[in-house]
């Protein structure tokens, strides 16, 4: 079992900055490669950002890419987002998640790959 916990959200203007954090407990991190997914209220959760296990590999949704970066820190089995340049459509409870995909492989965007996941974090970003 992997537990999850986001934090950092909260509500930000348009053109802010925001960063989340996820704190991992139980198996060995670095076991695994993260993701953050969103889900905005009537949609739903799609991908946003992925990691691999030693961090060296990362993956982007076309929505966010050179506004978002992510990254990790198995020391402290920590996965982080870094959201710059806010915008209203941003706006969704952001996600966590662990994937103990093998090594080698793609890092995936389809949630039901992803085996465990935290309770969300809410991001609002006003215009």
């Amino acid at each position: 079992q992997v537990q999850l916990v986001e934090s950092g959200g909260g509500l930000v203007q348009a053109g802010g900055s925001l960063g989340l954090s996820c704190a991992a407990s139980g198996r060995t991190f670095s076991n695994y490669a993260m993701g953050w997914f969103r889900q905005a209220p009537g949609k739903e959760r799609e991908f946003v950002a992925a990691i691999s296990r030693s961090g060296s590999s990362t993956r982007y949704a076309d929505s966010v890419k050179g506004r978002f970066t992510i990254s990790r820190d198995n020391a402290k089995n920590t996965v982080y987002l870094q959201m710059n340049s806010l915008k209203p459509e941003d706006t969704a409870v952001y996600y966590c998640a662990a994937d103990q995909i093998p090594l080698g492989r793609v890092l995936r965007t389809t949630p039901v790959t992803y085996g465990y996941w935290g309770r969300g974090t809410q991001v609002t970003v006003s215009s």
